[in-house]
């Protein structure tokens, strides 16, 4: 099994090219949704960033008001490394268990749906694929007005504050256009599904980790390395 990275931009159309991944029967590890459950009331997370930010940034119901805690370290670089090193740690670990809960079901590949993937680079040296959902800047001020509701200023405003996807094209790997309609985009995704199952890195991880466990580590990653090559 390997790994294969998914990002984009706002309203450039990835929860579309990632729903369409997981109808083709691919398992998606949303980063977003991993970072909701590890701050769930009492967490280890959760009850470390009540400690340190306090009781105020709660809701009724007793989970954390994101909102309000994103207010907060927005405006104060010294908390958001805080709430940085609190949470990181957590959703590592929590991606880690999906991603070895993948291989054990036998994957051949397994998609890390993450919006920052470029930004901050964490996780780029564990990937052997990267995919960028693409549309063009008219296109997605379009769309990001409409499904929000904004202004076209406060729209710009908001694209303008992540990496611009003309940037990121040019770090990904694979791009899916999704400037058009959607039986395009789904086209796109297809091939690209077909190009990954089709692959035989899987192969390698999977010499490697038998090696690892048979105590040959070293002699067969040597061969399956040759063999890969």
């Amino acid at each position: 099994m390997f790994l294969v990275g998914l990002t984009g931009g706002i309203a450039s159309g990835k929860s579309t090219v990632s729903s369409m991944l997981r109808e083709l029967g691919c398992p998606i590890i949303d980063a977003d949704v991993v970072a909701k459950k590890v701050v769930e009331p009492n967490s280890t997370a959760y009850c470390r960033i009540v400690y340190h930010f306090g009781p105020e940034i709660l809701l009724e119901s007793g989970e954390i008001d994101r909102q309000k805690l994103g207010e907060l370290v927005f405006a104060d670089e010294e908390k958001r490394r805080l709430l940085n090193s609190i949470t990181h740690p957590e959703i590592q670990r929590a991606m880690l268990k999906e991603i070895l809960f993948c291989f054990l079901r036998g994957y051949r590949y397994v998609v890390l749906d993450v919006p920052l993937l470029f930004e901050t680079r964490r996780l780029t040296q564990f990937l052997n694929h990267t995919v960028l959902v693409y549309c063009d800047p008219a296109t997605q001020l379009s769309r990001l007005m409409q499904r929000d509701g904004l202004t076209q200023e406060r729209a710009e405003q908001r694209v303008a504050s992540q990496m611009p996807l003309n940037e990121k094209r040019g770090l990904a790997k694979h791009v899916v256009e999704n400037s058009g309609g959607r039986e395009e985009t789904q086209r796109q995704v297809l091939r690209l599904h077909t190009k990954l199952e089709d692959s035989m890195e899987f192969l390698l991880v999977r010499v490697i980790a038998i090696a690892a466990a048979a105590g040959l580590g070293g002699v067969l990653l040597y061969a399956a390395k040759v063999l890969a090559s």
